[in-house]
């Protein structure tokens, strides 16, 4: 498989999609920069020369902001998108702390400030066996976390989401737990695929998606990349999860995309592609979502059935 490195919002806002592919093109030739679509304080995104990206062709604007799942605001796929649009994402605070040399409270302006934006169109692969393609932009979370000064003792960052009980209606059911929280093992979270998220085609991420920055991470199942974050932390011990502690048999820590690994309810082994059609065939989930030739070496000797 070929791999290029590679929000409140009304649609007409939204670059069109056959525009935002000429533009690639055209910026990939000239060896330009796609603007960081109007986050403040980022430099301007990279789009030529990405390694990282699938030449699959991504969903539309409107598929993926209107199928996907933030129980804070409801469990159905529809719901966030039609509950989201009343939390206000500026400004925005995260708390960084734990085993980190600048711990503190950033506005993600100050966080973010001086990091390059770059364009990753991924695969996503949700838990309940649907898939997408979706053109992110962000900044590595490594450089992220090279900015904070990550310390010799840590070896896991831990996540957590806002709780706004007052626009997040979801919130207000005790199934899972709030907040929900998320981990990484260090050298997951250094991956170079490991994406803070700030946008979708060229545009701030939309509140349903989890504005104004969520985790991105490909090669494991949707959950695992947590939304609308509010706190990072880097921390000692394996962090809880929220799904995992919710229910462990179901939902791995790791929740990496192995085809040979069935949820208890239903297979993994395909998928069903978001946008296909009603008719459309199943197609078969790849182990690491199809970026096992990068990811794999993070978990050489671990029983991945165990471990899952």
């Amino acid at each position: 498989m070929a791999y290029r490195f590679k929000t409140e919002l009304r649609h007409s806002d939204v670059t069109p999609e056959a525009a935002f592919f000429n533009r690639r093109q055209l910026l990939a030739g000239a060896g330009g920069a796609l603007l960081a679509g109007g986050v403040p304080g980022l430099a301007a995104a990279q789009s030529g020369g990405n390694k990282y990206s699938t030449d699959a062709e991504p969903n539309s604007f409107e598929e993926i902001t209107t199928y996907n799942n933030f129980y804070e605001f409801g469990t159905s796929k529809e719901d966030p998108a039609q509950n989201a649009g009343a939390m206000k994402v500026s400004p925005w605070t995260v708390k960084v702390g734990g085993l980190v040399d600048k711990p503190g409270d950033y506005a993600l302006d100050d966080l973010l400030a001086g990091l390059d934006v770059e364009e990753r169109i991924y695969r996503f692969r949700c838990v309940e066996a649907w898939s997408m393609v979706i053109p992110w932009n962000g900044v590595q979370l490594s450089k992220l976390l090279d900015k904070v000064g990550v310390q010799s003792g840590a070896k896991y960052v831990a996540f957590e989401t806002a709780v706004l009980p007052d626009v997040m209606n979801g919130v207000k059911f005790p199934v899972p737990d709030w907040p929900y929280v998320e981990g990484l093992r260090l050298d997951e979270a250094m991956h170079p695929l490991t994406l803070m998220a700030t946008g979708i085609y060229g545009k701030p991420m939309p509140n349903q998606n989890g504005a104004p920055m969520r985790l991105v991470v490909p090669w494991k199942y949707g959950f695992k990349s947590i939304k609308s974050i509010v706190r990072i932390s880097l921390v000692k011990d394996e962090p809880p999860a929220t799904w995992n502690q919710t229910n462990p048999r179901e939902y791995g820590f790791y929740s990496n995309v192995n085809p040979n690994v069935s949820h208890p309810r239903w297979s993994q082994a395909t998928e069903r592609k978001i946008g296909g059609g009603f008719f459309a065939k199943r197609q078969k989930t790849e182990m690491f979502n199809g970026y096992g030739e990068e990811v794999a070496q993070l978990y050489q000797g671990m029983d991945l059935k165990k471990f899952f």
